[in-house]
């Protein structure tokens, strides 16, 4: 079947079997490999993008799912909070091995975008979803709050 959608501003057509994860058409058929898959069962937050603006998991989201949408993935994220946040990554080198960090970004982005001055709690319920297996969670707090605090200027 084929489906149309919207990818990170530019608008594309699918073929894809009814019932295929949005992650693999991704990776597999439009060579984004920025999103990670992580569980398959959305437990991780690994494979985190933005559909309409708003944090889902792509390996449970079907692609007929996405039809007439906008999908952002890590490599199409712009705007004041994904500066932000890359910036406050690299400073506090948040990262340890990076496989879920692309995830962690688009969660902490869309967090930024809605709440721009979030308390600890806001953080973890916001990025309550995504698991970091090296526990880098102290670093990625800190990194959310300078990344306010750009943002704030």
């Amino acid at each position: 079947m084929a489906i149309k959608f919207n990818l990170n501003g530019n608008d594309v057509t699918v073929e894809a079997a009814s019932g295929t994860p949005l992650l693999w058409v991704l990776r597999e058929e439009l060579g984004l490999t920025g999103t990670k898959f992580g569980c398959g069962v959305a437990s991780c937050g690994a494979c985190t993008v933005h559909l309409n603006g708003e944090p889902v998991r792509s390996c449970s989201t079907l692609i007929e799912d996405v039809a007439n949408t906008s999908v952002t993935t890590i490599e199409g994220v712009k705007g004041a909070a994904a500066k932000a946040v890359q910036t406050a990554w690299q400073k506090l080198d948040v990262v340890q091995c990076g496989y879920c960090q692309s995830g962690q970004i688009m969660s902490a982005i869309n967090l930024l975008a809605t709440n721009p001055k979030p308390t600890d709690a806001d953080i973890d319920e916001a990025m309550g979803g995504n698991v970091c297996r090296c526990a880098t969670y102290v670093r990625i707090r800190a990194a959310i709050h300078h990344a306010a605090e750009i943002m704030e200027g």
